[in-house]
């Protein structure tokens, strides 16, 4: 069963600047999808849309079976959801927070609250607004999944956070709800962290999705192509179907190809007459700039 489906989705701000542009994927139950683009790609407007907060101008959303927007009470009570710019109360304790959450969500599971509890070494009665900026992340966390959620929804959670809090952050979310099966979809500019966690990828690009595939996939089935720029003509490699993204980069012509690099470096002599074009596989973050990448 599909836990998110988007189909067609289009959403425009102010004077018809235009944010997503048919944007569609799915997203299956168990699945772990790391949201990939840079700042500004579309990526918080896509969560909110998911999210029930804001509507698509067009296009069909359906979260666990439902339109968000239909009755989203009910909705997110079946889901976890932690954003970087979430704020909780200050004014009130952590056991305040708690107890508000515990009332909220019937679903809550003491006994992973004691745990997470444990683990993140809260003062009970700390007032939110005295906690770092980590700690507060992490009671957010403990917000979004103690009631067991069937989808988690993190949109660049540990984006303000140090290399080492946000791995600990990311990998606690993943752990503790593997064991349950919850599908999560998250957000993140950063490669390493898709790298660590998931096992899929979408990557937002130009308003639309560039590239959708499983991680082993990306790895095995993409290469980077360099070639003097007197041997290539850029639009001509981008006019080509297995050619995803190509741009100049001072004396050279970078291209992401789909394909192996013997099937690629042929493709390249038959079709475009290159006789002199480098082809290799590459780590998924040198790939995700090269997609993103501008000319130069």
């Amino acid at each position: 069963m599909s836990v998110i489906e988007l189909n067609d989705v289009h959403r425009s701000y102010g004077h018809g600047h235009e944010v997503l542009s048919g944007v569609s994927f799915a997203v299956d139950e168990g699945e772990v999808v790391g949201l990939l683009g840079v700042n500004g790609a579309g990526k918080t407007t896509l969560i909110n849309i998911i999210m029930g907060m804001l509507r698509p101008q067009a296009g069909t959303v359906r979260v666990l079976g439902c339109d968000p927007r239909d009755d989203p009470v009910a909705l997110k009570r079946r889901i976890g959801f932690v954003s970087e710019d979430q704020v909780l109360p200050p004014a009130l304790s952590v056991d305040a927070v708690l107890d508000l959450h515990r009332e909220l969500f019937p679903t809550w599971d003491a006994a992973l609250e004691g745990r997470l509890r444990q683990r993140f070494r809260f003062e009970d009665r700390a007032k939110v607004g005295t906690l770092s900026k980590g700690q507060t992340r992490q009671l957010a966390l403990l917000c979004a999944v103690a009631h067991r959620p069937e989808l988690l929804v993190l949109d660049e959670p540990g984006g303000s956070l140090d290399p080492a809090m946000r791995r600990g952050f990311l990998e606690t979310s993943i752990q503790l709800l593997a064991e349950s099966g919850t599908t999560i979809l998250f957000s993140s500019h950063y490669m390493s962290d898709v790298e660590r966690i998931a096992g899929r990828a979408v990557l937002i690009n130009d308003r639309r999705v560039l590239l959708d595939d499983d991680l082993e996939a990306l790895r095995e089935e993409h290469v980077l192509v360099v070639v003097p720029r007197a041997e290539a003509d850029v639009s001509r490699l981008e006019a080509d179907p297995r050619c995803l993204k190509a741009r100049i980069h001072v004396n050279t012509v970078h291209a992401v190809f789909t394909g192996r690099a013997e099937e690629v470096e042929g493709r390249l002599k038959r079709e475009h007459g290159v006789a002199r074009a480098t082809c290799r596989h590459v780590p998924l973050e040198e790939l995700f700039v090269e997609l993103v990448g501008e000319d130069s």
